[in-house]
């Protein structure tokens, strides 16, 4: 499962060594030549820090690919999706055990993040340095 995750995107900014790229992200059917007539067609602009580790001159408006390992990835979508879903079923089951009111069911459910989303917080710095890009010119 190795591998490198690679877009490419456009210079926002440049902050130091952190170079701001703007990517499109695309769903398949934006690549589809039937886009215009169809409403399901998706596309989405982010903006993504990336590492100058070259220490490479890059201006604003420049063409640039970005590169990101595949395993963080699959990480990415584990910490995002994967554990809350868990928790907050969890905390339902654990919630119907108790009591049939499904208000107070899904305020428990919800409520169940905070710890969550406070740890993501309280490591932010961990996982920013983690979940690293990488620049390099096209």
């Amino acid at each position: 499962m190795g591998g490198v995750i690679e877009h490419e995107g456009t210079v926002v900014s440049i902050e130091g060594r952190i170079v701001k790229v703007l990517i499109e992200q695309t769903s398949a059917c934006a690549a589809c030549h039937a886009k215009s007539a169809c409403t399901a067609s998706e596309k989405a602009e982010k903006i993504v820090d990336a590492e100058n580790r070259d220490n490479k001159q890059y201006e604003i408006g420049e063409g640039v690919k970005i590169i990101g390992d595949r395993g963080l990835g699959l990480q990415a979508v584990l910490i995002a999706y994967v554990i809350p879903i868990c928790i907050i079923l969890a905390a339902l089951f654990i919630s119907s055990a108790i009591t049939d009111n499904e208000l107070v069911m899904g305020i428990v459910g919800l409520c169940s993040l905070i710890p969550y989303l406070i740890l993501l917080i309280l490591f932010r710095k961990k996982l920013q340095s983690k979940f690293r890009f990488y620049i390099v010119k096209l």
